[in-house]
């Protein structure tokens, strides 16, 4: 049997990790992180810090390759197809550190329930016959780091908000009956895609690191410059990890 537990890590300060997530990591018996390319190698020194604030000595930390995701297939077809490949990737590696079972952790970026697959492929393994009991411990999400870092309510007083992707608000537009969107996801910086009249964003990277980046105005006035600074952190960093607030102005 193999305990499995998903820690909520927020954006990857020690400071988004719970109590609870802390002792998760401690009571632990290996924390599995993932490598991707080589040119994100600093988002496995991000976890790499974070167990280093955290674990005592007798936690193991196993590093294992996370396989890239196909971005010339269809959408959908390739995200199964990857998260298939993940799964293989856990599988072998929970046979290589913990034969015999055990607790296992794994670190999860914002929180496990909130626009992350991690438990979809722990179903997938499930599928495959493998033992395996899941615990949940949510940390600090993104949408509350964003909201906290401008100091702003998340919706307006008796309104509704809409979570949604970039890829979903470029191709359906903004949801009816709704006058707040939370956007994660956004590579393409789907918010060029929205009439600008009355809508104010607020945008930030890597919230509540050290190179936390923040913007915040009218969305026709600071789009253009949210793009560049995104792509300039990106090319500095190797990797981007952003989300934003569109509000528009009630009529």
């Amino acid at each position: 049997m193999i305990d499995l537990h998903l820690i909520g890590i927020g954006s990857g300060s020690p400071d988004h990790l719970t109590r609870a997530g802390e002792a998760a990591m401690r009571a632990a018996d290996v924390i599995l992180l993932p490598r991707k390319r080589a040119d994100t190698a600093d988002l496995l020194d991000v976890r790499l810090t974070l167990c280093d604030a955290v674990l005592g000595e007798r936690t193991r930390v196993a590093i294992f390759d996370l396989p890239t995701r196909d971005a010339d297939a269809s959408y959908l077809k390739a995200v199964e197809t990857w998260h298939d490949a993940i799964a293989d990737a856990w599988a072998q590696a929970i046979a290589t550190h913990l034969p015999s079972g055990g607790r296992l952790a794994l670190l999860v970026w914002g929180d496990p329930s909130l626009y992350d697959s991690t438990l979809r492929i722990t179903d997938r393994l499930r599928a495959r016959g493998m033992a395996l009991s899941v615990t949940v411990t949510p940390g600090i999400t993104s949408l509350q780091a964003l909201t906290a870092a401008h100091a702003i309510p998340l919706n307006t007083l008796g309104s509704s908000v809409t979570i949604t992707t970039g890829r979903r608000l470029a191709d359906g537009g903004w949801p009816a009956d709704t006058d707040t969107l939370a956007v994660m996801l956004d590579g393409q910086c789907a918010f060029e895609t929205v009439d600008p009249a009355g809508v104010t964003m607020w945008w930030g990277a890597y919230l509540g690191m050290p190179q936390q980046a923040l913007a915040a105005g009218p969305l026709g006035e600071i789009a253009a410059e949210v793009r560049m600074r995104r792509a300039a952190l990106r090319e500095e960093h190797g990797w981007i990890m952003d989300i934003y607030l569109l509000r528009r102005a009630r009529s």
